[in-house]
């Protein structure tokens, strides 16, 4: 399967079975994945609870999309990034995958070719396969991890029909500036024109919440019409297995209703879109559960000067919880490995396109960090000498 293939890298550092051997150990420090080492945010159970008590006999019943979920969507989105968007045009989904599954799902045929950008979450490619497309890899500009807008310009082609960013980037914490989303936006307009067809731009901003430093959310919805807004509330409420998210379309794009009666249809063929009744009911409280961004800072802070005083290359991401140190040795996942060895769990930097770095997520305890760090000491002195 051409899925299978694209998964990869993904599977090799997730999965690797020298990892998993240490990471059910109750001492080990998991920083593999974005998962919560709390039970829950506070209010986050009493908030599902008070909304799967049936308020009628139809609760639980075939509907089409919760009315005060897209309302409440709508209006957080527009005071998050200073976009209006209208209710009927917050397409709700299983999680900002189902999202993104949608929104390819909408737009490509068989023929075309879908643009994304390197390091990018793990299953942009198997998603771009899976609706029939041809995955077109562009390397991020490695300096600052910037879009590199000469190499998507270069890429770029008849049979475009999307282009896929992910914003702030998970990986590397980047949040794209303005001034590179409307350049970006001026590209594809002149390029749509050039063809004949319409370019859309798909924006993953499922990190649109988890900002450092008092950094503010750049959507490109604010610079290119045809762009469909991926958010999600796994990751502000840190509750991944809870799948609720939606794709938003800006007011001016042109052909929403169009986009509107495809999302009703896909969402019948597929499972992507119509998330759970009770996660729709909760919509508007779950608003409110958010992480606590200030101690997560804290943590990368302190995560940061500690493996720079080690010896590592770590540059300082400006959102996600996620840090992308260099490796001591070019095999990142050896390294990974070397780590479990001593109960310290991270990932290989190649499950993200990013080989020769490892991974390391923020939302583990700082009790794991301050065991953790002098693990990452040893590792690298180790290496080194």
């Amino acid at each position: 399967m051409r899925e299978l293939e694209a998964l990869g890298p993904f599977l090799e550092g997730m999965l690797d079975p020298a990892l998993g051997r240490y990471r059910d150990d109750p001492e080990a420090c998991d920083f593999l994945a974005g998962n919560p080492e709390v039970p829950a945010l506070p209010g986050y159970v009493e908030t599902l609870q008070k909304w799967a008590i049936p308020k009628d006999r139809s609760w639980f019943a075939y509907s089409m999309p919760d009315r005060g979920a897209q309302e409440s969507a709508a209006r957080s989105l527009g005071a998050e990034l200073g976009l209006v968007v209208e209710p009927d045009d917050i397409l709700l989904t299983r999680g900002a995958h189902g999202a993104l599954a949608m929104a390819l799902h909408l737009v490509v045929d068989p023929a075309d070719e879908v643009i994304f950008v390197s390091p990018p979450w793990f299953f942009y490619e198997a998603l771009i396969v899976g609706v029939g497309a041809t995955p077109v890899r562009v390397r991020a500009d490695m300096e600052g991890f910037d879009l590199d807008l000469a190499a998507i310009e270069r890429a770029l082609s008849a049979r475009t029909r999307v282009v896929l960013i992910n914003t702030p980037n998970n990986p590397t914490g980047r949040i794209y500036p303005p001034e590179t989303l409307d350049r970006l936006a001026s590209m594809l307009r002149a390029h749509s024109v050039a063809v004949g067809r319409p370019v859309y731009l798909v924006s993953d901003e499922s990190y649109s919440r988890v900002l450092f430093d008092g950094n503010t959310m750049q959507t490109p919805g604010r610079f290119y019409d045809r762009t469909m807004l991926v958010h999600t509330y796994s990751k502000s409420s840190l509750a991944p297995g809870q799948r609720l998210g939606f794709l938003a379309l800006p007011p001016t794009m042109p052909d929403r209703p169009m986009i509107r009666r495809g999302y009703l249809a896909a969402a019948f063929a597929t499972s992507n879109g119509l998330p759970d009744a009770i996660m729709q009911y909760a919509l508007p409280d779950l608003e409110h559960i958010v992480l606590d961004m200030k101690r997560i800072e804290l943590r990368r802070d302190r995560m940061l000067e500690a493996l720079r005083e080690m010896g590592y290359t770590v540059h300082t991401p400006e959102a996600t919880f996620y840090l992308l140190p260099r490796c001591p040795i070019e095999d990142d996942l050896e390294f990974a490995r070397r780590l479990a060895r001593d109960k310290v769990i991270v990932l290989a930097g190649r499950a993200c396109e990013m080989p020769g770095y490892f991974r390391i997520s923020l939302t583990a305890t700082d009790e794991m960090v301050e065991r953790a760090l002098p693990v990452f000491e040893r590792a690298i002195r180790d290496t080194t000498t």
